[in-house]
């Protein structure tokens, strides 16, 4: 029951990302039903995605957890390794600087490499599935956004190497905060000293 929740959730989750991706199909709807109702129905649609994604999960580990391969333990300490520079990336996303400039896309980057990692450190069914779909998914939407024509949103101003000094910073804080804080108490995996 939980993994058909969860697949559920990432078939609406992403299906409605990939509608930004089909710059055709949005601009349709955009048309029809107006900007501000699109973008109502887009974020509608993402959170029950997301919060189905995350239930089903949830639900998944707690009773129907399914064993695929076991990762070698070198590879929990690779997945803690790669998620600094994950993390890192998401924060350059909103803190343009030169790590922006230089990645294109850190946002993507962020996702490729976070998903990688816990795909590392998890054999289990489930992990396969969501990790594997945020990999894919952002995968796909990096190589739509080489094949764009327009170009999107109004540009946002790219700061100098203050911004990476403080994307740096807030990756590290977030990434500790991950760390000590989020994934052993909401997720019940230590990450740290386990």
């Amino acid at each position: 029951m939980g993994l058909s929740v969860m697949i559920l959730g990432l078939v609406l989750f992403f299906g409605i990302h990939v509608v930004s991706t089909r710059r055709t199909l949005r601009t349709q709807l955009i048309a029809r039903f107006g900007e501000s109702l699109y973008k109502l129905g887009y974020a509608l649609v993402a959170a029950v995605g997301l919060a189905l994604i995350i239930w089903g999960f949830a639900s998944y580990r707690a009773t129907g957890w399914i064993d695929v391969w076991t990762p070698p333990k070198a590879m929990r300490h690779i997945a803690v390794g790669l998620m600094l520079p994950a993390v890192i990336m998401v924060a350059a996303a909103y803190l343009r600087g030169r790590i922006y400039t230089t990645l294109k896309h850190p946002m993507l980057a962020g996702v490729k490499l976070w998903a990688l990692a816990h795909l590392l450190a998890n054999g289990d069914l489930g992990s396969i599935i969501l990790f594997g779909s945020f990999l894919a998914w952002a995968v796909f939407d990096r190589i739509s956004l080489k094949r764009r024509t327009d170009g999107g949103g109004p540009p946002i101003p790219v700061g100098g190497p203050l911004n990476d000094v403080l994307a740096v910073a807030v990756g590290i804080v977030a990434y500790l905060a991950l760390g000590f804080a989020f994934h052993p108490v909401v997720i019940g995996v230590p990450v740290f000293g386990a």
